[in-house]
């Protein structure tokens, strides 16, 4: 086998991805009805060439490659071949979930100055972007990169190799909750996450099958279920978004299909799921031992009726996962004991409201809150709950600010002082959520600080709200956003925006959904609402990786830009 050249460090991603190549197992494409296997190491010879003919074209140490395009062999040869010749990846959100091309061409300008990209590798579909106005960067095919680097097939790479100091990802934050920043990971980073992630989640690389759709551009996907399975040779089965959001039904059949064991989704990833199951038939579900749900605000019900949705399919429902992770710790913070499934802790919402305190709650009904238990740290990482005001230790129980502290922690952002320096304290990160830290020691998150919603000594926090409305008939689960604002002599209110199953109704109809929503909110937390906009379908504001954008829609709202269905 051809090697790359030089003296990599003994541990280092360069080595990973050579000592995967021993294994048997590969990554099998996935897209529509057809797919395509290949094996790590025929992927990482091809990707040694195409190091080759980065090099050649001036791609190093030092410099930055945009990969644009559809999950698909040539971009994650594209990938690896950039960690090979030492430069930096930076993955770019597709238009599938921009509001126009316009938004799209207007982020992917900004995103390839403020990277200062040196070569943008697109997929051919997208080869147009070339010849837009005020194109910042070189922009070449991926299938022209992958032809020329065949001619060099079998030839010596060069003498460079990785860079330890240089970064390998610049990850885009989701930007659900301020504007998306760009997270620096390094190999020393990525390797430490890569190492606690698997030593919790017991990942056994002989016999675990991976599964998984999500994004590229987002850390879950580009490191959890492809950096993970291509540096430990764990069998992968990849395919893209589009396939997801089609067909839900699809990742359901490739788990069934190649007997996966491993997979992850968001909360709406796993309602959509939940609709698809109930239309289904001769499945096998029942090699699936981790079934992780992160990434957002994990929904309780949307897990209770998935687990009750695929049980007859052999699904454990001790397979649930919920965890918690962000961009700015690489990927995962907390997971849960393995098998437990989901733990729920049901808390009284009066005192968590009005004292910050998770008093556990005695009965159900509308004065309970129940909140996901989320595990305990990975190792290499370490949580920790402060006062957000004195950043104390709170006790258990106590809500503030979750910080955590580790070798995957990122140390800053890119080209952004400002963010880098007010990101940590005392050496812990901020990460701007709130939660506490129950009985058994498993980190619990009720929300984000900038969310909350005060009102007359409460601590509102807008999901709760949010689940309140999903419940009404008429109103897409998933697609509702609440927030505060000022109203009647300075008072917060709340203000409901809801996307409704079609985009049309009579004005009764919409009346009556109003309606609705006011009384299961007043009658799950007891608040009145300032107002509540209904929008047709696929209008709400959301990530490039599906995230609900709170502080956009409340902008858009503000500005009088949101388009309601006029009745």
């Amino acid at each position: 086998m051809t090697r790359l050249k030089g003296m990599p460090p003994e541990d280092s991603l360069t080595k990973r991805l050579e000592s995967a190549t021993a294994s048997s197992n590969g990554i099998t494409f996935a897209s529509g009805d057809s797919t395509e296997r290949i094996s790590w190491a025929q992927l990482y010879e091809e990707s040694l060439a195409l190091a080759c003919e980065l090099q050649a074209r001036g791609i190093g140490p030092g410099a930055r490659v945009g990969i644009l395009g559809p999950t698909g062999r040539d971009l994650v040869t594209v990938a690896q071949a950039t960690w090979l010749a030492g430069a930096t990846v930076v993955v770019l959100p597709l238009p599938m979930r921009f509001a126009s091309l316009e938004a799209f061409l207007y982020q992917t300008r900004a995103r390839l100055r403020h990277a200062q990209v040196a070569l943008v590798v697109a997929d051919p579909q997208l080869a147009f972007l070339a010849g837009q106005d005020d194109w910042p960067a070189p922009l070449l095919g991926a299938q022209e990169l992958v032809r020329a680097a065949a001619m060099r097939a079998g030839a010596e790479p060069a003498e460079l190799a990785p860079d330890p100091q240089e970064p390998a990802v610049i990850q885009y934050t989701s930007g659900s909750t301020a504007d998306p920043k760009a997270v620096l990971l390094y190999p020393e980073q990525i390797l430490a996450q890569i190492d606690g992630a698997t030593a919790a989640a017991r990942l056994d690389s002989d016999n675990d099958v991976m599964v998984s759709w999500l994004p590229l551009y987002h850390d879950m996907g580009l490191i959890g279920f492809l950096m993970v399975p291509a540096t430990t040779g764990t069998e992968l089965v990849l395919g893209a978004p589009q396939d997801f959001t089609s067909q839900p039904g699809r990742w359901l059949e490739w788990m069934s299909h190649y007997r996966a064991t491993i997979t992850a989704g968001p909360s709406f990833a796993y309602a959509l799921a939940t609709r698809a199951l109930l239309r289904a038939s001769e499945l096998d579900l029942s090699r699936w031992r981790i079934a992780l749900n992160g990434a957002e605000f994990v929904d309780p019900g949307t897990v209770e009726a998935f687990s009750a949705a695929a049980r007859p399919f052999g699904f454990d429902p001790g397979s649930v996962f919920c965890a918690y992770g962000m961009a700015e710790a690489t990927l995962a913070v907390t997971f849960p004991e393995l098998g437990s499934g989901m733990q729920v802790d049901a808390v009284d919402r009066y005192t968590l409201e009005h004292e910050l305190t998770a008093a556990p709650a005695h009965r159900d009904g509308p004065g309970v809150r129940r909140l996901a238990k989320l595990g305990h740290a990975i190792p290499g990482l370490e949580v920790r709950v402060v006062d957000p005001d004195t950043n104390m230790a709170t006790g258990r129980r106590e809500v503030g600010e979750i910080q955590v502290r580790g070798r995957s922690v990122s140390p800053g952002y890119w080209r952004n002082p400002e963010a880098t320096r007010t990101m940590m304290r005392d050496g812990w990160l901020l990460t701007g959520d709130l939660g506490y830290i129950e009985d058994q020691g498993e980190l619990v998150v009720c929300g984000r600080s900038k969310d909350i919603i005060i009102i007359a000594g409460r601590n509102v926090f807008p999901e709760d709200i949010e689940l309140a409305t999903a419940e009404v008939q008429g109103v897409r689960r998933g697609n509702v956003i609440a927030f505060g604002v000022e109203a009647r002599r300075g008072r917060e209110r709340v203000v409901v925006v809801a996307e409704t199953k079609t985009s049309d109704g009579s004005a009764s109809d919409l009346s009556e959904i109003r309606r609705r929503i006011a009384a299961a909110v007043r009658s799950e937390l007891g608040l009145g609402l300032e107002d509540i906009v209904l929008v047709p379908p696929g209008r709400l504001p959301k990530t490039s990786s599906g995230k609900l954008q709170r502080h956009l829609c409340r902008r858009l709202y503000l500005e009088k830009e949101l388009e309601p269905i006029w009745n």
